[in-house]
Order: structure tokens, then sequence, then C-alpha cells
């Protein structure tokens, strides 16, 4: 310890003590108002945050404004509002996303998973509910995993082949498969859609990217998200008419094809899907907001 340290210990505080006046409330208060800039972003992600940075429940923040922050989380704090500011997704700050019930680890690697994309896991668990003995399941361009993963947790009888191209998306994948206690019934494959596959499968679900690449170009979400997950090509359909060359040697008979689509492709798909399935019965499936979402084609 320093000489000036040593005549007055108050002069040299520790960087975890509190900051002298600075409540949680406080910083709740301001970071409110900086957060009024992006009128999309919802005040609950700040309840995210603090959680996040004091390891509390979400509920925990609101019920505690009188804490007092130490200048360690403090400075956190202050780093990811910038990064929220800067509309970096918060699943990416906090490192998680809730999908389906489960919480699923994703970083910049992986697409963050969406709420529309539980239609496609509903689906697909509604299915193999009516076909018990369907028990063969590929999930193809698995990202995070969690479409795998979700079905894995609410069916105990099924195994699943989950494919990814990259290979850091397959290491998020691997983490949420230990993290939900699925590995051992996930088999994590690096591969061009189903380019290395030998087996046939009953079930085959993809959420393959769709969006037309000039829309692309419009959205905020690819500032951050990975493009390789969100770029169909010039219509969108790019991923989805390889998968469809791909999957008819793959797909047993009875079996199944979930595939989630962009809203204006469905009319597309349906005069499409014959000329790679010309016996199979083709349903599109809507979701709450009325919008195609899902295409079900059935051997």
């Amino acid at each position: 310890m320093n000489l000036a340290c040593r005549m007055k210990l108050n002069a040299c505080p520790n960087r975890n003590e509190p900051v002298q006046g600075m409540t949680l409330g406080a910083w709740l208060t301001k970071a409110r108002s900086q957060l009024s800039s992006l009128p999309i972003e919802p005040t609950s992600s700040l309840r995210a945050l603090t959680a996040f940075v004091l390891q509390k429940a979400n509920y925990w923040p609101l019920a505690h404004t009188e804490h007092i922050l130490n200048t360690t989380q403090l400075n956190q704090l202050d780093r990811n509002l910038q990064r929220l500011l800067s509309r970096e997704p918060l699943p990416y700050i906090i490192g998680k996303q809730a999908f389906f019930g489960l919480d699923f680890l994703v970083n910049s690697s992986v697409l963050i998973p969406r709420p529309e994309t539980e239609l496609l896991v509903s689906s697909a668990l509604e299915w193999l509910k009516s076909h018990p003995n369907k028990r063969m399941v590929a999930d193809i361009g698995t990202g995070s995993g969690c479409i795998a993963i979700a079905l894995a947790k609410h069916n105990p009888h099924i195994t699943l082949i989950a494919t990814d191209i990259a290979h850091t998306s397959l290491q998020v994948a691997k983490q949420n498969c230990r993290r939900h206690s699925v590995g051992n019934r996930i088999a994590l494959l690096q591969c061009d859609l189903m380019d290395c596959l030998q087996a046939s499968f009953d079930l085959i679900c993809t959420n393959l990217p769709y969006i037309p690449h000039e829309k692309l170009k419009q959205l905020e979400v690819i500032r951050h998200e990975p493009r390789l997950a969100l770029d169909g090509g010039k219509d969108g359909l790019d991923q989805i008419m390889r998968l469809l060359e791909q999957a008819p040697s793959h797909l047993k008979a009875g079996g199944a094809l979930l595939m989630e689509i962009e809203h204006t492709q469905n009319e597309v798909l349906k005069d499409l899907i014959p000329s790679f399935f010309p016996d199979a019965s083709v349903t599109i499936i809507h979701d709450l907001n009325q919008q195609p979402r899902l295409a079900r084609i059935e051997t």
C-alpha cells in the first residue's frame, strides 16, 4: 500500500465500492431518457440489462431501485447502454434469448431466435404427435440449435441430426445442447444443407435464409446479425430451392418437410414444390397475424 493510502484510506477507493449517490433507480431514470431516442426499443430492455449486470432475476431491478451501484457495475451498465443505443440487439449484449420457453445462448455468429419461428416448432410437435412412429428428425441450418433443442426437450422419443455450414454456429449449438442436456440425442454436423447426409428422415425442419437481397439492404437486422443466415438471394429462394432439390432423396415415404418462408413466397412455392415432390400434399400454415409463415410438404 502506498504512502497516500496509508495516510488516508478513503482517498484510494476500491473500484467495486459504491459510487456516491448513484442508485439503480437514478441510473434507470438516466438510461430511460437516453433510450427515448430509440422509440422502437422497449424500456424492458433496461430491466434485462440491469438484471444481467447485477446477476439478478428480471423482476429484481424494479423492486430494488434503492440499490447503490459500485464502480464496476456502473461502468458495465454504461457500456451496455451504449451498445443498446448503437442498436446492437439486446440478446447479443446479454448473450441469450428466450425461445419456446427455453433460454438459448446467442452471439453474433447465429441468428437471434424469433417468436414467429416458434410456429415451426409447435407445428412439428403436432405432426410428430399425430405420427408417433416417426422418430428421425433433421434440422437443416440449425444456427443456435433452438429448433432441434426445443423439439428434443418436448418430445423425448425422437432422434435428431442438425446441420449448419458455419463452424461458429455449430459451436453455439453445441453449448446450447449441453445447456439443455440433449447432447446425446442431437448429432451436430458441419454440412452445406443436406450434402453430407446419407440418412433418410421422417421429418425435416428448416428455417433457411429467405429474405430477398434487395429487401435485406433496407432492414436494420443486417447491421448486426449474420448475413449468411438472412440473405436468400435475389428472390429469397436460393437456399430453399437447393434444399428442395436435395430433400426428396432424404425424406421417407409418409414423411414431412416443414420450412419457414417469407410471407410473399407462398404462391411461388406452391407452384414450385410439385416439381420436386410431384405426389406430395402442400399446406401453407399462417401465423397469428394471418401471414403465410410455413410450408408443409407431406409425402
